[in-house]
C-alpha cells in the first residue's frame, strides 16, 4: 500500500473519532433544549461533557491538519469551495466553546438563559453542517481541470446532502442522549432512555434510506458490508437503550457512526473529491497528496503523537467516568 493510501486511512480514522467523541457532545448541547427542564438539569447535562469536550474537538484540528499537509490540493478545494459551511462551523465551535466557560460567570438570568442557547444553536447547526459537507463529498460537486469549486453555496443545499445532515443531527442527538442516559442517575437518566428511542428511531429511517442512496450511487461490495454494520449496529442500539442497557447501547450507536463513515470514506476511495463534472477532474489520493518524502515525515510523527493522545484521552474519561445528577450539582451553581 502506497503512503498515500494510508494517510487516506488515517484521515478516515481521525474523522471518525472526530465524530464518535464529538458527536455526543452536539447531542448533549441539541439536550439542553429538548431534554432539560429546569437551569438544574442544564447544568448536569453540561457538566456530563464539562471534561472531556475541548479534548474531543482535538480530532477536528487534527484532522484538518493532516488532510492539509497530506492532501494539500484536497484542502485548497474543500475549503475554498465549502468556504461559508466550514466557517459558520467554526464560528459555532468558537461561541460554544466560550458559553460553556462564560455561561456561570455571572448570575444574570439573561446572561445565562443567552449562553444556554448559544449551547443549543452552536451544536445543532455544526451536527447538521456536517453531514451536508461529507455528503457533498461523497457526491461529487463542480470542480473544473484546474481543481476549482465552480458551483454556488446553494448548490451544496442539495436534497442527497441536506439528507446527510439530518441523519448526522438525529444520530449525533441519539448519541448524545444515550451517553446522558450512561452519565446520569433519577429523572433525567429515564428521560434521556425513552428521548433516545423515539430520536433512534427516526435517526434509523433517515440513516437507512441516506446509506442506501449512498450505496446505489458509487458504493461497491466493501460499502455494502458497512452500510449492513452501521444499521444493524443501530437497530441494537435502540433495543439495547429500550431495555436499559445504556453501555451497550453507547457502544453500538458508536459503531453506527464508525460505519456511516466507513460508508463514506469507501465510496470515495481512490477518489477523495469527486468532480461532477467530469471522472477526469476528480482529486484522488495520487493527485491530491503531497510528496513521498513529506507523508513519509508525517508518519513518523503520527506513529509518536498518536499514542499520546489516544492515553491522555483514555486517562481523562476514566477519571470522570461516575454518573452525575441533580444531587450533586451545588443549587448556586445552577443559576
Amino acid at each position: 500500500m502506497e503512503l498515500h493510501d494510508v494517510w487516506f486511512v488515517l484521515i478516515a480514522v481521525l474523522w471518525t473519532g472526530y465524530f464518535f467523541l464529538e458527536g455526543f457532545d452536539f447531542g448533549v448541547g441539541v439536550l439542553t433544549k429538548l431534554l432539560a427542564r429546569n437551569r438544574l438539569e442544564k447544568r448536569v447535562l453540561i457538566n456530563t461533557i464539562g471534561p472531556v469536550w475541548d479534548g474531543n474537538e482535538v480530532w477536528l484540528l487534527t484532522a484538518g491538519g493532516a488532510t492539509f499537509a497530506a492532501f494539500p490540493e484536497w484542502y485548497a478545494t474543500l475549503f475554498s469551495g465549502f468556504y461559508l459551511p466550514l466557517l459558520t462551523v467554526l464560528v459555532c465551535l468558537i461561541v460554544r466553546g466560550v458559553a460553556f466557560e462564560y455561561r456561570v460567570k455571572r448570575p444574570e438570568e439573561n446572561w445565562q438563559r443567552n449562553w444556554e442557547t448559544a449551547i443549543f444553536w452552536c451544536s445543532l447547526i455544526p451536527a447538521f453542517l456536517w453531514g451536508v459537507v461529507f455528503g457533498n463529498i461523497a457526491r461529487g460537486v463542480e470542480i473544473d481541470a484546474g481543481f476549482e469549486y465552480t458551483g454556488g453555496v446553494l448548490d451544496l443545499l442539495n436534497p442527497y446532502a441536506v439528507l446527510g445532515g439530518l441523519v448526522t443531527l438525529t444520530l449525533f442527538t441519539f448519541h448524545g442522549a444515550v451517553f446522558t442516559a450512561l452519565k446520569t442517575v433519577g429523572e433525567i437518566r429515564e428521560r434521556a432512555r425513552a428521548l433516545a428511542f423515539k430520536v433512534g428511531l427516526a435517526s434509523a429511517v433517515l440513516a437507512l434510506g441516506f446509506l442506501l442512496w449512498t450505496q446505489f450511487d458509487s458504493g461497491d461490495g466493501k460499502s455494502l458490508v458497512a452500510v449492513i454494520v452501521a444499521v444493524a449496529a443501530l437497530v441494537a442500539a435502540l433495543v439495547a437503550i429500550r431495555a436499559g442497557r445504556e453501555g451497550w447501547s453507547f457502544a453500538l450507536s458508536g459503531v453506527t457512526i464508525v460505519a456511516a463513515v466507513a460508508v463514506l470514506f469507501l465510496s470515495l476511495f481512490p477518489n477523495v473529491m469527486p468532480s461532477s463534472l467530469d471522472d477526469d477532474w476528480s482529486l484522488t489520493v495520487t493527485n491530491a497528496s503531497s510528496s513521498p518524502y513529506t507523508l513519509k515525515i508525517m508518519t513518523w510523527l503520527a506513529v509518536i503523537a498518536m499514542p499520546v493522545v489516544l492515553l491522555y484521552q483514555g486517562w481523562t474519561y476514566w477519571v470522570f467516568r461516575k454518573r452525575i445528577g441533580t444531587q450533586h450539582i451545588a443549587v448556586e451553581a445552577a443559576h
